[in-house]
């Protein structure tokens, strides 16, 4: 079978896809900031040097009468403000400015008490390099990032998409397919590492296995005990059929059926566990089978037709589910019972206290009643069990105004 790709959205892929991309981004910014500050003050201090070694000369050759270098001056027009007044204040200083529209190191000093004398140094170059270092630094750092979310958006769907193979094999098992495994190739191979996600697959495919085993034993158990009661209850239903008339003897033969019932029914359960029932298909209007059901019932349950509808089913089976039902109605219920067909829905309903919270919820429970009921969980059981062999579904309901409410459902 092939395995689906996980949806994205709010997906553990997408939190780790996040989480790497930010973490990326941080990296890539600080290694950036780290080489940017690093290069801007060395070309910076290259420069600040050469400036502050040629103010030298220029200072001393002003100061011997000297003509000044072309790039050496008495208070020239572009020089910084505040550098000027720096060295009006008897400091000397550089600073980065412009100069006929190129970056400029400008270093300036004191001359004549009150005047500044500024020698001036190309920075175009030095600018040219921290902006392609910049560059080099974006570009570097996309591309990593790209690459690191690529590698970790491929590592980490392949994580997911185990750990969605795993949920869904465990969501089969929940439906009841026992025999559903994961089979994690890490799992079969011990020169494979075992990361946690085959650990989770081993230990659900190790449950799977113990509960099958431990089902599979309940199911012989339950076939065998029916197997072994049917000979000596037939024994004893014909002992008890030469007993002489008498209320004893009422009592010893509905005994005696009540214990063919609960085999039979036994029985019945332990042939749906297997999973291997099969369905003869036929053509049934569902309003005739509806009738012939409270009739063979002995009851007084009415059939109310919406709208018939004829349907490909198994009678046999439709039978007894809706007989399973019509039965638990009138012995756990109260009257009026009414058994409604609309198109491919039957709804058999009481006028009682409802049905208990948990069958509601989680469905019958075999040799489960509550509040004292007579009978033994295994009707409503049967009914769901021939239920799903013909593809149908069957849901319970308590109604508003009181009432349990059982609906079947064909397909």
């Amino acid at each position: 079978m092939r395995l689906a790709l996980p949806r994205w959205s709010g997906t553990l892929a997408v939190k780790a896809a996040v989480f790497i991309a930010v973490m990326c981004c941080a990296l890539a910014a600080l290694l950036g900031v780290l080489v940017h500050v690093s290069v801007t003050n060395q070309t910076v201090g290259e420069a600040r040097d050469l400036a502050l070694s040629r103010l030298r000369d220029a200072t001393e050759a002003y100061e011997a009468g000297e003509m000044l270098e072309w790039d050496a001056g008495v208070d020239p027009p572009d020089l910084p403000a505040s550098l000027r007044a720096l060295a009006v204040a008897g400091h000397r200083g550089t600073m980065v400015g412009e100069h006929r529209g190129r970056p400029t190191m400008w270093a300036a000093g004191p001359v004549d008490g009150s005047r500044a004398l500024a020698v001036e140094v190309d920075y175009s170059q030095g600018a040219r390099t921290i902006a392609g270092l910049d560059r080099a630094i974006l570009w570097s750092s996309a591309l990593a990032i790209t690459a690191t979310l690529l590698v970790g958006a491929f590592a980490v769907t392949r994580v997911t998409t185990r750990l969605h193979t795993t949920a869904r094999v465990a969501r089969r098992i929940s439906a009841g397919d026992l025999d559903a495994r994961v089979d994690d190739p890490r799992t079969k191979d011990a020169t494979r590492p075992q990361d946690e996600v085959a650990a989770v697959a081993a230990a659900l495919d190790t449950m799977a296995g113990s509960l099958q085993g431990k089902l599979l034993s309940e199911q012989r158990f339950t076939a065998d005990v029916a197997h072994e009661l049917r000979t000596p209850l037939t024994g004893l239903h014909a002992a008890a059929e030469l007993l002489p008339p008498g209320r004893p003897t009422e009592l010893v033969r509905d005994r005696v059926a009540a214990l063919r019932t609960l085999t039979e029914d036994l029985l019945e359960i332990s042939r749906l566990d297997t999973g291997r029932e099969t369905v003869e298909l036929d053509t049934e209007r569902l309003a005739a089978v509806a009738e012939r059901v409270v009739r063979a019932s002995g009851t007084d349950a009415e059939v109310v037709v919406v709208r018939d509808l004829a349907v490909e089913t198994d009678r046999r089976r439709l039978e007894r589910v809706l007989g399973n039902l019509v039965a638990n109605a009138h012995r756990h219920g109260r009257g009026p019972v009414s058994v409604t067909v609309d198109g491919a829905v039957v709804t058999v309903r009481d006028h009682g206290d409802g049905f208990p919270e948990y069958l509601v919820s989680h469905g019958p429970q075999r040799f489960r009643t509550e509040g004292g009921a007579r009978g033994h969980g295994l009707g409503l059981t049967i009914a769901v069990g021939q239920a799903e062999v013909l593809g149908a579904r069957l849901s319970f309901s308590n109604a508003e105004d009181g009432g349990a409410v059982a609906t079947l459902t064909l397909r």
